[in-house]
Parts: C-alpha cells; structure tokens; sequence
C-alpha cells in the first residue's frame, strides 16, 4: 500500500485520555509523515487541546462523538448502547472506508466485541486473537492469543499460527518467522489433543514450523511466533510482566540498600538507562486483535503518549506492509487437517486495505 494512510482514533479511550491520545498522535505524526488521523471524541475538550498542537492539527479531523465506553462497562452493554461512542464511530470509520485502521486504550472487552460485529472475520478465521509481541535474549517475539480465546480448537491454533507469522514479518520485519505451540514440554507425545493434532498440520503447513516450545523459550527468542490458547497466553503474558516488575523493584531496593550501593549506581547509571530503555514496556504496547476484516490495535488502558504513539505504530506497519492481503492469501495454503479440509478463504479478489470499504478483538 503507497501514499498517504488515514487511522481512527478512539481520543477518549484510556485512563489518561485524550491528553495520552493527541500527544501521542503528534509523537507517531513525526515519527510517520505519512499518516493522518480522524478522531473521535468530545468536540468541546479536543477542540481546544489541538490549538495547541499544530502538527497534528494540520493532519486530523476531529469528529464529534458524545459517548464513551467506561473502563468497566460490560461488552454487551457497550454493544447495545454505545453506538454514539468514540469507540464504536472510530470502528465505524474503518468499516465505512473512511480509515484504515483503528487505535484505542479503551475497554478490551467492549472494542473486542464491537470491532467483531461491526468489522466481522476475514473469510476462514473462526476467532480473532489478540497478538503483540516482546523482548526476547534475540529481539522480539511475537505472542497469540493473549486472552480472546479461552479454550482453542486445533483449527484455531493453526489459525492462530497463520496470523501470527504473518504479524511478525509485516510488524518484526522478520523474512520467515519461526513459529513454536506452547506446551508443558517439547516432546511430541505431551499437551492435550488439540495440541498434538494442531502439531501435526503445523509440520505439513509449509510454516518454519519448529514443534512445541516450553514456557523459558519465550524469553530465550527461541522462535519468532508463540502461539497459544487465550488462557495460557494471558496467564504467560502476565507472569513476564509481573516478573520485570519484580527485578526492577529488586534493582531499585539492591542501590539503596547501603551508601555503597547507591555510590555504586552512579557508576552504573547509563547502564542501566539502556537497560531500562531496551524493557519500557511503552516500546511494546499495541496488542491487536489479528482475524478481523480491518485493522484494530488495543493499547494499554494505562498509556502515556509515548506508549499510544507506538500502537499506533503498529497499525501503521500492518496497513503499510498489507497484513490483511498477506493473512488471506496465508490462509489459502492451509493444508488439510484429519477432519478434512481446513476453514478456506472465499474466492475471489483478497480482502484487503486497498478494496475500500472493508466490510467486517
């Protein structure tokens, strides 16, 4: 896809919205001179916040949305009655052809539930997953499904592997991703039967199939795609997190245990500046919900302008690079599985960004 792409914002999405949102646009505007924005938001508050920022002023429409989804409004009441939200307009656009891709920090539950009735599935993707990806011994490696999909067929994790190499080359740059099942261990007769028969397409898909990878291969880089059940991946998700947590509370104790400590640190600090720039969970913020018939990129409901600038990163990288249009030919070369045919894409022209509108977390 060339010239100039055009991604909605959810502006009152996030625990620190729109401030987080606006300036965030402006950061991933110079970093990206090629995108524009439509946001969606209360007209009366962004109105005056964009005097400010003539960058992104120059490049954005403000579209008025009167409603917002709360960060503990249920799905289904989100659905029902949150069609005037900034969320729901935001997803809208990108159904409608008026933007690509859409970017928010609000509800996971709620933008999960409208961007799949409102953007639907592309053709022979059961269920989306939410994919992102982290820092690894070996630089980054992609990770799905972080929590859409509790339990999985083996239809689905093949699916889920599909996705999720064709997220890592489109979003990591990486020429033919290795991709791994999560297992309890890496020999063939181990996991339960979804993963062994999802194990055994995978090795006759035509993947860089690399088998079943264990829980300490995620941060070792041993392959490039992790592909999980939600419930396995959150729960991993979670563990990492609450283990960097950890370390840098550990870090932080150790250099203020003792004056030598702290003298200690200040020999240490630009050392552990590019440590604590290589982990900044902003760098990697932007989970996506990879299946849908459009882009939607979730970003923590905590983030700062530097963490909403990276998501919409992503998105920009996924539109760029054609990720849709790279899934669905991905999904034609499935192999048939032992319950015969594998979930098809219909035939005809690729869904694609480029065929607007689309017409589908």
């Amino acid at each position: 896809m060339s010239g100039r792409i055009t991604i909605a914002l959810d502006a009152m999405g996030g625990d620190n919205a729109p401030r987080s949102v606006l300036r965030g646009a402006t950061i991933a505007k110079r970093r990206h001179p090629d995108l524009e924005f439509l946001i969606f938001g209360d007209e009366e508050k962004l109105a005056p916040m964009m005097k400010r920022l003539i960058r992104l002023r120059r490049s954005s429409t403000i579209i008025h949305a009167p409603g917002v989804v709360s960060a503990d409004e249920k799905a289904a009441t989100a659905l029902r009655s949150g069609r005037n939200s900034s969320m729901r307009k935001a997803i809208d656009a990108v159904r409608d052809g008026e933007a690509a891709g859409v970017v928010s920090a609000g509800n996971t539950g709620a933008l999960m539930a409208m961007a799949k009735v409102v953007l639907k599935t592309v053709p022979g993707i059961d269920r989306p997953a939410m994919a992102s990806f982290f820092p690894t011994l070996r630089g980054e490696t992609a990770m799905l499904d972080l929590g859409a999909n509790i339990e999985c067929s083996a239809d689905n994790l093949v699916q889920f592997a599909t996705m999720g190499e064709t997220f890592a080359r489109t979003v990591l740059g990486s020429l033919r991703p290795t991709v791994g099942l999560l297992n309890v261990g890496s020999e063939e007769v181990k996991g339960h039967e979804e993963l062994r028969e999802a194990h055994a397409i995978l090795k006759e898909s035509g993947l860089a199939y690399s088998g079943f990878v264990e829980g300490d291969d995620i941060a070792a880089g041993t392959v490039d795609v992790v592909v999980a059940d939600g419930f396995t991946g959150n729960v991993a998700l979670k563990s990492a997190e609450g283990t960097a947590k950890l370390v840098n509370e550990f870090v932080r104790r150790t250099f203020k245990s003792s004056l030598l400590a702290a003298v200690g640190y200040l020999f240490a600090r630009r050392a552990l500046i590019k440590l604590r720039a290589r982990v900044d969970p902003r760098r990697y913020n932007g989970a996506t919900f990879l299946g849908l018939n459009g882009i939607v990129v979730k970003c923590h409901g905590g983030s700062d302008a530097l963490g909403f600038a990276t998501g919409v990163g992503v998105a920009r990288d996924m539109i760029r690079n054609g990720f849709i249009e790279k899934m669905v030919r991905e999904f034609h070369a499935l192999p048939a599985g032992e319950e015969g045919e594998r979930p098809r894409p219909a035939q005809g022209p690729a869904i694609g960004l480029s065929a607007q509108p689309v017409s589908p977390s």
